[in-house]
């Protein structure tokens, strides 16, 4: 019954998110077509939409298609006809994310972590497939297996996460069980993989939040250009709102291109383009209002900003370090290193998939290229972490820290021991217990102890 209640709420917990997903994209999408088309519009094209939209803010590249009336009508090229749009829009796949490590998380506390994964899976992927059979158009057209497979792809990848995350920690009476009673054989290698998983947490944490900063910190010293080239649109208030909306969706996105430009790579706006710490190479570039945060220009002296990742991967070695002698699991030169190389290695990963997502064509032309390379923003991103991470976790260990290791083992070395086997240390004017009270009293009050005098407030 229970594992049968936990299928449920899996499955519901996955409809909800793919219902959330849809009605947060159908919701403005309604409102906006009725002000701009009025009670007559054409509203079986509304659905297609928004299910194509859902589509796409999961991975989905789209294939545009400009009709041939409108080509006419906007003087556009004939070569300019078709194009890819494959940057992908990442708060929608963000959120999907965060709702299935909620459930699967969920599921693991239940005990059933495997069946609520799998079940919110199928129950998303069926989600997935009537979006992708119904929502078609014409004019952005996606392809019907990615439909189908990259949204219940994401949604499985972030049940799983939260599942395992859960599982690890409280147990879950099969394979990742067996998994730690096979690592515990090796007591000094068991602690590794919680270390590696929590270090790459934190120096994503770090990255991303400088990312996130730089990007705030663009936006105040050159809000004026985004505002100019909101002005240069020359576009209505209706306009104007779908614009900021649709950039508000590629926030996250902006924060990858801004990691990329923190470790050195950078981005591009186009093919020929690039935006680096070490300088900037910029042809013509859309009229989109975001793009006025680009730097003009850069000094070889901006390289510095490479600092921020190594300090990222110093606060993960720092977290992990101390975390380590807290538990008081002090581990040998390998293990920290295999730590190390392990934290920049997930870190590296993550930030090489949200490159991959986050790159891509946003146009026809020199616009087929846009974005961070995956590659070179992986190993940059990698190698700074690690040594931020091997400064912190391979420096000699402080006396503090072994004073700490001590007094540890000392402690857990006097518990094992029998009251009767503990040691005396004789005190001057103080009686040793007799042998048969020796376990029970083991204090003597000092009023009781002949010859003992108060020290006196005198000093010589």
């Amino acid at each position: 019954m229970q594992r049968l209640l936990v299928a449920l709420l899996a499955a519901f917990d996955a409809a909800i998110a793919a219902a959330v997903g849809l009605v947060v994209l159908l919701a403005p999408l309604t409102l906006l077509w009725t002000l701009a088309f009025g009670i007559t519009a054409d509203w079986g094209a509304l659905w297609p939409l928004t299910g194509t939209l859902w589509e796409f803010g999961h991975g989905v590249p789209l294939a545009v298609t400009i009709p041939d009336e409108l080509l006419v009508a906007l003087a556009i090229p004939a070569q300019a006809a078709s194009f890819a749009v494959s940057i992908t829009p990442l708060a929608f796949l963000l959120f999907t994310l965060l709702f299935a490590a909620r459930s699967g998380a969920r599921a693991a506390a239940a005990g059933t972590w495997l069946l609520g994964v799998l079940s919110g899976t199928v129950v998303f992927t069926a989600i997935s497939t009537a979006v992708a059979l119904t929502a078609r158009l014409d004019a952005a057209q996606t392809p019907l297996l990615l439909a189908i497979v990259l949204p219940a792809a994401v949604y499985f990848v972030g049940a799983l996460c939260g599942a395992v995350r859960v599982a690890w920690e409280e147990g879950d009476g099969g394979i990742l069980d067996r998994l730690h009673d096979r690592l515990d054989v090796h007591e000094d290698w068991a602690p590794v993989p919680a270390a590696v998983v929590r270090g790459a947490a934190f120096a994503l944490v770090g990255v991303v939040g400088t990312a996130a900063l730089a990007l705030a910190v663009m936006t105040l010293f050159r809000g004026g250009e985004v505002v100019a080239l909101f002005q240069a649109s020359r576009v209505d208030a209706l306009g104007a709102t779908v614009m900021t909306l649709a950039q508000l969706v590629y926030l996250p996105t902006l924060i990858v291109w801004a990691a990329s430009w923190l470790a050195g790579p950078g981005f591009a706006v186009g093919v020929g383009t690039a935006v680096s710490p070490a300088g900037t190479q910029l042809g013509v570039v859309p009229g989109v209002p975001v793009f006025g945060l680009l730097p003009e220009n850069s000094s070889m002296w901006m390289l510095i900003v490479v600092l921020v990742p190594i300090a990222a991967g110093a606060f993960a070695g720092w977290a992990v370090r101390s975390r380590l002698v807290w538990e008081g699991t002090p581990l040998g030169t390998a293990q920290r290193a295999v730590i190390a190389v392990g934290i920049a290695v997930v870190t590296a990963g993550v930030g090489g998939i949200a490159a991959v997502l986050a790159n891509g064509s946003m146009g026809p032309g020199r616009l087929s290229e846009v974005g961070p390379a995956a590659l070179p923003f992986m190993l940059a991103l990698g190698l700074e972490v690690l040594v931020g991470a091997a400064i912190l976790l391979l420096s000699p260990r402080h006396r503090d820290e072994l004073a700490e290791e001590r007094t540890d083992r000392w402690i857990a070395e006097m518990s094992e021991l029998e009251p009767s086997q503990a040691p005396v240390v004789p005190v001057p004017g103080i009686p040793l217990p007799r042998a048969h009270d020796q376990a029970f009293d083991d204090t003597a009050p000092l009023d009781d102890v002949r010859g003992f005098r108060p020290p006196t407030g005198n000093r010589d």
